[in-house]
């Protein structure tokens, strides 16, 4: 099953009694639909997610970034403490591909500055290695 959403905090390692290492996250999922009305309505599903395979993932997934994750679901139910019946949902990764991050407002404004520099620069270079007489090409 495969699933895209947003991570809604940076994920975080925990160790299991047994000593092995789980990277945990949560991700939004996003939907939208017209009603009979033809209103549009969204839907935001908040669902838990643990990858097993290795704790180094938990070096690129901060809140925001996009994914799309290959996996299995499990439900689960317990009682908490106050004795309130809880359920949820655990999508238990085998696969994590980033898809991109939200821009921020600061990188949004400075968008055109740094795209127009990192032309100039490749100009630069072009220009550099166009000058270079030994290049057969």
């Amino acid at each position: 099953m495969n699933i895209i959403g947003r991570l809604t905090k940076n994920a975080e390692v925990s160790t299991t009694a047994n000593g092995k290492e789980v990277v945990n996250f949560s991700i939004a999922v996003n939907d939208s639909y017209k009603n009979k009305a033809g209103e549009r309505i969204e839907q935001t599903a908040f669902i838990d997610c643990s990858y097993w395979l290795t704790p180094k993932a938990v070096a690129f997934l901060e809140k925001g970034l996009l994914v799309e994750l290959s996996g299995r679901i499990s439900a689960r139910a317990w009682i908490t403490a106050d004795g309130t019946a809880r359920a949820g949902i655990n999508f238990h990764t085998s696969t994590i591909k980033p898809l991109g991050r939200p821009a921020t407002r600061e990188q949004q404004q400075t968008a055109p500055a740094t795209t127009a520099g990192k032309k100039s620069k490749t100009a630069t270079v072009t220009a550099r290695t166009s000058d270079d007489d030994d290049l057969p090409f």
